[in-house]
């Protein structure tokens, strides 16, 4: 069952979610605004036989932005540390950056339950886009999990 905001409200004010900093206007009715740290990694190098990275360059988003690249791949990073002990963490993108063209969590969607910290975020654009230090860019729900014994 996914929680609604209030529900977030009220869990991160019990201790039982960590979402910090925490801002009361990025309480979503579902969800929770998250945003674009200031550092991106520019991935330019694979090794495909053990999907490691071979060469990339760190790049420091200024406040004037960075314009990233159609078809290539970075990695940044939310500025909140998120998790929780007792609820499962989905950060997705949110969609007025996908009408933009900006694919945002490729593949790695769903957190561990009882780990918080600042998630990694996998972005590839369709088109040039330009992105902000500290913009809001994604969205995180909370998940309560079932458990059923066999």
């Amino acid at each position: 069952m996914i929680l609604s905001g209030l529900k977030i409200m009220e869990e991160v004010k019990l201790g039982r979610i960590v979402i910090d900093p925490f801002q009361n206007d990025c309480v979503n009715p579902n969800s929770y605004n998250y945003h674009l740290g200031d550092i991106l990694v520019h991935v330019t190098k694979l090794n495909m036989e053990d999907d490691s990275i071979v060469e990339s360059q760190i790049i420091q988003i200024k406040e004037s932005g960075y314009l990233l690249q159609p078809g290539e791949l970075y990695l940044g990073n939310t500025v909140e540390t998120i998790g929780s002990p007792y609820y499962t963490t989905s950060l997705i993108g949110r969609s007025s950056m996908g009408r933009l063209g900006l694919f945002l969590q490729i593949s790695a969607n769903l957190g561990h339950q009882t780990i918080c910290h600042n998630s990694t975020l996998e972005l590839r654009c369709c088109m040039p886009l330009r992105i902000f230090p500290r913009q809001v860019i994604g969205q995180v729900s909370f998940w309560e999990p079932y458990f059923k014994s066999i």
